[in-house]
């Protein structure tokens, strides 16, 4: 098992599989296609892996759930620094998760264990339902799982954060998300495809594809910008918080 709080490589084969809701057989089948980095080898030989490799899994699985081939998914990854950290290739899968469509699956208590890599408490349940990564079912052995944000609900566990802030925490995301969003559609109707440019396109068929070819170019510019504006706000607020030591 990985200790909370380290980024010690101390994860078997078995136990990063397991926590990436894979197969032995396809960490091996990364690896040798150079897909993951080389475990730390142990005493009698035995490779760990750690945080980062599990990230880099999941980052895999997003590519692959969007259509990419392997060929693709390798040059996607070498274009990536090759010391980046978990919480980067967390970021990295965010943002490539942000445009698949949405599919809840369904999952059973024993596989959110496994994906977890404890057994997971009523507790733990409730933090990953506040964050909108679970649902309950009529069976209390099954859930509906959004796997675009259940990874990120797991790494939160273990944070010594109350219930109470992780559910004010969300609300303030969805908030202010949800706010921009609205603020950024109204300029992109008013300012951007306004009467004038309608009077322009005129009306009908070729119209609405006009503006739907323009929204598809428009959103990943508007959401790269936001990601790289709230990552520099973030770091002032902990350059006040921490000092310069923040980064």
């Amino acid at each position: 098992m990985t200790t909370p709080g380290t980024e010690e490589p101390t994860l078997t084969v078995d136990e990063l599989a397991a926590r990436a809701g894979v197969t032995v057989r396809t960490v091996r089948f990364y690896s040798t296609r150079g897909l993951l980095p080389p475990p730390a080898i142990g005493p009698r030989r035995v490779g760990h892996y750690g945080p980062e490799h599990l990230s880099r899994l999941a980052l895999i699985e997003q590519l692959q759930r969007h259509g990419m081939t392997l060929s693709a998914i390798e040059r996607y990854l070498s274009q990536l620094p090759p010391d980046l950290s978990e919480d980067d290739l967390a970021l990295h899968r965010a943002l490539v998760a942000s445009w698949g469509p949405d599919a809840p699956e369904e999952t059973t208590r024993e596989q959110l264990d496994r994906r977890a890599g404890r057994e997971l408490t009523e507790e733990d349940i409730d933090r990953l339902a506040a964050l909108d990564a679970l649902e309950r079912t009529d069976d209390p052995d099954r859930f509906r799982i959004d796997p675009k944000v259940l990874h990120l609900g797991l790494r939160l566990l273990d944070v010594p954060i109350e219930m109470e802030t992780i559910r004010t925490a969300h609300a303030v995301v969805l908030e202010h998300t949800r706010s921009a969003a609205r603020e950024l559609s109204r300029l992109f109707r008013d300012e951007v495809w306004g009467p004038e440019r309608d009077h322009e396109s005129g009306s009908g068929p070729e119209r609405m594809q006009a503006k739907k070819s323009l929204s598809a170019h428009m959103q990943p510019l508007v959401v790269e910008a936001l990601v790289i504006a709230f990552q520099r706000s973030m770091k002032h607020e902990l350059r006040a918080w921490y000092g310069q030591d923040a980064d």
